[in-house]
């Protein structure tokens, strides 16, 4: 039966460079985090909130996530991967080449995060929203990592991922919700960032936020992923135990 959530792109094409030597020969998705592949852990909390698909968009060693995970069957997920190809084509270039497996509107996070949100609400803000793009917000004060956001009353006043201002006390949480049609921005088989869509988007009008209260996890530096694996250990992906360790990636 349907849950009627939106399927998910994973956007893990990157190089990873911060954490080498680890990523030099595996894919960030595959850095382990208590003894298993850190998408693990990421597919078992999206099913756990209801999601049935996820389209993995990915690049550098990619081959090797989808020989570790295969088609998702064992995390009860449908799982598709869409490639690059010869040229790395960015976060946003890469979701306009997987529009073919994502359809009208997607959820989209990064391939480093780990975020325990109600992804349910999430869909829900973006349906009573209207706009072809709604990004997740939290408030960060600084914290976490470099806020990014200027956020009042409910309304996204400002987002610069590049040139933050001390107004921006929010930061982008990392999952965001787009129609297809958002993407007619963005040019075809050419590399663009994510993150320059959502300027654009704000720019026009077309641009919805919605507050989250969890705070977010990361991969990205060999302190985020010290982070992460504490937080795990005392937080296990929900789920995790009906899914055994040996039957991960089991081909």
């Amino acid at each position: 039966m349907s849950t009627g959530m939106l399927p998910v792109a994973i956007l893990a094409g990157g190089l990873a460079t911060r954490l080498r030597p680890l990523t030099e020969t595996i894919p960030k998705a595959l850095v382990e985090v208590n003894g298993e592949p850190f998408i693990a852990h990421q597919l078992r909390l999206l099913r756990a909130n209801g999601i049935e698909r996820v389209v993995v968009c990915t690049g550098y060693l990619g081959e090797m996530i989808q020989e570790r995970v295969g088609d998702g069957a064992s995390f009860g997920l449908q799982l598709e991967f869409a490639y690059d190809g010869p040229r790395l084509l960015g976060t946003a270039g890469a979701l306009k080449q997987a529009l073919p497996a994502l359809g009208q509107a997607f959820f989209v996070l990064y391939g480093d995060s780990y975020l325990p949100c109600d992804y349910r609400a999430v869909q829900a803000a973006f349906a009573r929203s209207g706009k072809p793009a709604l990004m997740t917000v939290f408030h960060n004060q600084g914290r976490w990592d470099t806020s990014n956001i200027e956020y009042v009353k409910g309304c996204l006043v400002a987002y610069n991922k590049f040139h933050p201002t001390p107004r921006m006390q929010y930061i982008d949480y990392g999952l965001g919700i787009f129609s297809s049609s958002a993407f007619a921005l963005v040019p075809e088989s050419q590399s663009y960032d994510l993150a320059v869509l959502y300027q654009e988007l704000l720019s026009t009008g077309d641009l919805a936020a919605c507050e989250v209260g969890q705070r977010f996890y990361e991969i990205g530096s060999f302190a985020g992923l010290a982070e992460t694996q504490r937080y795990l250990t005392a937080h296990p992906a929900p789920g995790a135990s009906l899914l055994p360790r040996d039957q991960v990636g089991v081909r």
